[in-house]
């Protein structure tokens, strides 16, 4: 490549690495900084400086060392933080499902920081079981005879394939096959698991005699799954859980139902859309039931499988349950988030999953209206604030058909265009997660606390910033 004279200036003007290394060691900023960072972020610089240079760009090193401070700071920073969730979504999936109770979190806390009888049965004096930590309180309130507990849905749902129906014909209507977040799709579970999938019925029509023709002395499980992340509606037909169970007790074989997104509670009570309980599936006499903690239960991450003991016993037996077991701060978290069901009024008031689902239009209204107060009198002058009417949804492939009503706040700003917004809030520390409708960026209230106003309000300043 042939350089012009300005250019050679330009790369012979560019500092050594070794020259900054020794200037900035004597800086404050830099002196807790390990020296590996901070020799890797002023090469990337120079690196990135050079390639300027050679492309034939204008490059300045002007305030090169605040970018390679800037760079430092980033290398510096965790990967995983906080952020402020404006988007409406409930349990959203790319900001980390349900929040987690202030005494879930210290429970977490005080686990993390010390040793525990994670496996140590204090009474005998000998090993224990970590599903003993929450198995009795889960059977309780669901009225089953056993449970525990692995790290997430798609594994309790594998895992008791596994243990049932390897080599056998599991059985399950076509309108069933869902395909749940990340293209995991229950074929394809089913595949790894095993078990050989009969389809049976229509995708929006399965009767009972649909099963029966199925049946034979292969079959070894029938398996509901709960279409938790979409809805048929119209022209269709499906098998209960009571028809369903009725027809494995008179063929003598298993019952298993994925509730996928499992509650606890009947949001019906609350003037929402009816979802199948948990307690209801045992009641409905299913031999075995797997859903998710961390959707609408509104805990941390796992997968719970509950149902008759025999079975429950078999798959604790199996090998492969070690590979999926669940994490001693995961035990911690669900452990509380359980207790708070056994008073379903304290269930509502202390989990933030369901008193975000629940709350009420006119609170939604009143934060709206105080963040719109507060970024007018602030900003008045440079920005449109304004509240506006909107829906949110219950979110992470659960009531795909129930929108909330729900309040937010409408940003302007003159000249600018909406995802130029959307950009400098994301871009804001910490990061602020709206959305964009009818080319309006909105942020919806029912996913924001008061606490976190204020860093409402510095993402604002971020959008009148120059510089993006």
């Amino acid at each position: 490549m042939q350089l012009n004279n300005e250019q050679k200036n330009m790369l012979k003007l560019l500092p050594g690495v070794d020259n900054l290394l020794e200037e900035f060691g004597e800086q404050d900023f830099y002196k807790e900084i390990p020296k590996s960072v901070l020799t890797s972020s002023i090469r990337e610089i120079i690196e990135k400086k050079r390639a300027f240079i050679l492309a034939g760009e204008d490059v300045s090193i002007d305030g090169l060392q605040s970018e390679i401070q800037d760079l430092v700071q980033d290398k510096t920073t965790p990967n995983l933080v906080n952020l402020i969730n404006a988007t409406g979504v409930v349990v959203h999936t790319n900001l980390g499902r349900s929040l987690l109770p202030e005494a879930a979190l210290k429970h977490m806390s005080d686990i993390a920081s010390g040793y525990s009888n994670l496996e140590f049965d204090i009474e005998s004096g000998k090993r224990g079981s970590r599903y003993s930590i929450v198995e009795d309180i889960i059977c309780e309130i669901s009225g089953a005879e056993a449970a525990m507990v692995v790290n997430n849905n798609a594994s309790a749902v594998l895992l008791a394939l596994e243990t049932i129906a390897s080599g056998k014909e599991v059985i399950v209507s076509r309108g069933e096959l869902v395909e749940i977040g990340g293209s995991f799709r229950i074929p394809d579970i089913m595949a790894k698991s095993g078990g050989i999938l009969k389809e049976v019925g229509a995708t929006n029509r399965t009767h009972r005699k649909d099963y029966e023709n199925e049946i034979n002395e292969e079959t070894g499980l029938l398996l509901k799954v709960h279409t938790s992340n979409y809805s048929i509606v119209g022209f269709t037909s499906s098998l209960s859980l009571e028809e369903m169970v009725s027809l494995g007790k008179e063929r003598s074989i298993t019952v298993m139902e994925d509730l996928g997104s499992g509650t606890f509670v009947d949001f019906s009570k609350y003037g929402l859309q009816k979802e199948p309980t948990v307690q209801e599936s045992v009641k409905a006499g299913v031999d075995l039931i797997t859903f998710s903690g961390d959707k609408l239960l509104g805990g941390p991450q796992a997968g719970i499988i509950i149902g008759k003991k025999e079975i429950i016993d078999e798959i604790k037996k199996n090998p492969f349950t070690r590979a999926v077991r669940i994490d001693k701060l995961t035990l911690a978290a669900l452990e509380i988030v359980m207790r708070f069901y056994r008073d379903e009024r304290a269930a509502v008031s202390e989990i933030p999953t369901l008193k975000m689902l629940f709350m009420k239009k006119a609170e939604i209204e009143a934060r709206a209206a105080k963040v719109s107060i507060i970024l007018t009198e602030k900003y008045g002058d440079k920005i449109e604030v304004s509240t506006c009417d909107t829906q949110s949804k219950a979110g992470g492939g659960s009531l795909p058909l129930m929108l909330l009503p729900s309040s937010a706040v409408t940003i302007k700003v003159p000249g600018k265009s909406a995802s130029y917004i959307e950009k400098k809030m994301r871009y804001s520390k910490p990061s602020v997660i709206g959305r964009i409708e009818n080319d309006n960026f909105l942020l919806d209230l029912r996913t924001v606390s008061d606490k976190e106003v204020e860093s409402i309000n510095n993402a604002v300043a971020n959008i009148l910033e120059k510089k993006i």
